[in-house]
């Protein structure tokens, strides 16, 4: 295919030369005429009569969205006339490169930039804890695989060519662990999270924090984090200062930040959850009953934005209250929504689209103009980060749309990616096992916890007893490996997820059948057990590590891989001792295996499919980690 551009904004002309290479059309004055028009109006319109073609819009970002779809109309009609109304200001990704110890590539984060282009999404966050470069701070970040400035500067030109915003995103107050675990960082540390208020070296170090992140980028705007501070003023502070409210050392600490981003020409906004915890008397940030002061909007500061994050909800009305109690802020809320990757290696369609539709439902209601979709890394990094793709697609469509068709979504997934829709959508039945409601509402993560727990000590054995996993894994095994083959670039997304049920098709319910071998005396079994299935098991999870492996290096930097690296090694060595262990009773060398005779108990007390959130509760019910703060 062959397109002439007629434009008013030759900065438009290297992202139209990089689109060309993505969805292979090429651009020379022979080709069909596509006159493009810059308006004042908020609106895009795409058409084609005859064999010409029209584009017009209001912001840079609008016209790769407008680009997409001319192309993907191509494909289907002779003649169109496409019209969409942006529904928000600001629409894209927070994606997590700290808490899960995963670095995006800056090709991958190219990447996934020119997948936003196409989508219409106009904003990018990298959420960076310490996994950016402070030059005075030589300890910030190392050995996390931080970004260098030059990184930094490489993604804020790329994206700026699509008309993309990479807005530093940083934490000025807690969620600070990587950092304040050096020693050299000891005078400015509140508890093991949290820095210490009001100390002038905690300031300093703040500025240097938000110079470093905000030196290599074009946009004035930063995020300075002071979410989940929940310690606050109990440590070091409390030590030095007596006691004091949450609220005055919060609102004490943000006046300073504040000077600080002033100092700098910045435009800051922050997560609101502090504020709306020390309003509760739960300190529960979503507690509908929580009363806020009658004076807040005098007391808070109004020059910054205040973030209402949440995807925890599924109904449009909790939102709407919400966004309302935001508003007696003085000012209209960003809203961040969750695309549902950070429960293991399986991403959650079922509350991602549901949380999500009814968000978004309510932002629209209530003017909200700017919407972010987190992608958190939380305790590990296992979901592959490409599986979000079909999240993003679902926050720009509702970034164009009052309500989002699936039959346009489908179309438009399938334009922007060249993944199939249907296959995505399966994802999520990694996790919504049998036993568990449709959609997986309650967010339970069983894959994770059924590949990490020990064969011989399953502590999630009997919440899974009498479930057909084995089966039900075994089967979708088969899928992703037809899923493979038809998504092109994605392959690897369902590669891993193939591999992986492979494992828990044998492994699921493996201990269950070793125990009730056990317990009736079947020494044969158990022998079979040993000689057979646990080495296919081991030669099976080897297969996914190795797998894993590979895919980690290609989209993240190496560091943190080694803490995938544990994982598998206590796996692979838990199933070698499981064999030994067996080999041991049925030879005579030991008369009993008290890791079987122990009565399994339902996780938590809990029947039925469970949520268990952090690997540390997943292998063993001994302590793995000791936190001394």
């Amino acid at each position: 295919m062959n397109l002439h551009f007629i434009l008013e904004d030759s900065d438009l002309e290297p992202g139209i030369r990089l689109f060309a290479e993505e969805f292979h059309f090429s651009v020379s004055e022979a080709g069909m005429t596509v006159q493009v028009e810059r308006t004042n109006e908020n609106i895009i319109v795409v058409s084609k009569t005859g064999d010409k073609a029209r584009i017009q819009y209001e912001h840079k970002h609008q016209f790769f969205r407008a680009l997409g779809l001319l192309l993907e109309s191509l494909q289907h009609e002779q003649e169109f006339h496409i019209t969409e109304t942006p529904q928000f200001s600001t629409n894209g990704p927070m994606i997590d490169v700290s808490q899960g110890n995963a670095v995006l590539h800056v090709e991958t984060i190219k990447r996934i930039i020119t997948k936003m282009a196409a989508m219409g999404l106009n904003m990018l966050m990298l959420y960076t804890e310490d996994s950016y470069e402070v030059k005075e701070q030589p300890y910030f970040g190392y050995m996390r695989g931080r970004y260098s400035q030059e990184e930094i500067r490489q993604c804020d030109d790329f994206a700026d060519l699509f008309g993309i915003e990479l807005i530093p995103c940083i934490q000025t107050l807690s969620h600070l662990r990587d950092v304040l675990k050096w020693s050299c960082f000891a005078d400015i540390k509140d508890d093991g999270d949290t820095l210490l208020v009001g100390e002038e070296n905690t300031y300093a170090f703040i500025e240097q924090m938000i110079v470093a992140a905000t030196s290599p980028v074009r946009s004035k705007r930063i995020h300075i984090g002071m979410d989940e501070a929940l310690k606050l003023g109990q440590g070091n502070y409390l030590l030095k200062n007596g006691q004091r409210s949450k609220f005055e050392i919060m609102n004490e600490h943000l006046a300073r930040v504040l000077q600080i981003t002033e100092k700098h020409g910045l435009q800051p906004m922050i997560w609101s959850d502090m504020y709306f915890r020390m309003g509760s008397g739960m300190e529960d940030n979503y507690d509908r009953n929580m009363i806020l002061p009658d004076n807040i909007k005098e007391v808070m500061p109004q020059n910054l934005q205040y973030i209402f994050w949440d995807y925890y909800h599924f109904d449009e009305e909790f939102y709407l209250d919400f966004i309302r109690k935001h508003k007696q802020f003085g000012s209209t809320p960003i809203f961040a929504g969750g695309i549902w990757n950070w429960k293991g290696f399986c991403l959650n369609y079922g509350a991602t689209f549901a949380s999500t539709e009814a968000a978004m439902a309510a932002c629209k209601k209530e003017g909200v103009k700017e919407v972010i979709a987190t992608l958190w890394g939380d305790d590990g990094t296992e979901c592959h980060i490409y599986s979000a793709l079909l999240g993003l697609q679902l926050f720009a469509e509702h970034g164009y749309a009052e309500q989002v068709d699936e039959r346009r979504l489908k179309r438009r997934f399938e334009f922007c990616t060249g993944g199939r829709y249907e296959d995505f959508m399966e994802i999520r039945f990694v996790d919504e096992i049998p036993g568990t409601a449709e959609g997986n509402l309650g967010m339970t993560n069983p894959s994770r916890y059924l590949l990490w727990q020990q064969v011989l000590m399953g502590l999630f054995d009997k919440n899974i007893d009498g479930l057909p996993l084995d089966e039900h894994y075994a089967k979708l095994a088969i899928q992703f490996d037809h899923a493979v083959k038809r998504n092109g670039e994605w392959g690897p997304v369902f590669e891993i997820l193939q591999k992986l049920c492979r494992v828990l098709s044998v492994k699921a319910e493996i201990g269950l059948r070793i125990t009730r071998a056990y317990k009736a005396g079947d020494k044969a079994s158990l022998h079979d057990f040993a000689k057979v299935e646990l080495v296919d098991l081991i030669e099976r999870v080897e297969e996914l590590r190795e797998y894993h492996m590979i895919q980690w290096h290609q989209l993240y930097k190496p560091f943190g891989w080694e803490v995938i690296d544990f994982r598998y090694g206590g796996l692979l060595s838990g199933l070698i001792t499981a064999i030994r262990r067996l080999n041991d009773y049925v030879d005579g060398r030991v008369g009993r295996l008290e890791e079987l005779e122990q009565e399994r108990l339902p996780y938590q007390g809990q029947e039925g499919i469970v949520d268990c959130y952090w690997y540390k509760g997943m292998p063993t019910a001994s302590r793995l980690v000791q936190f001394v703060d």
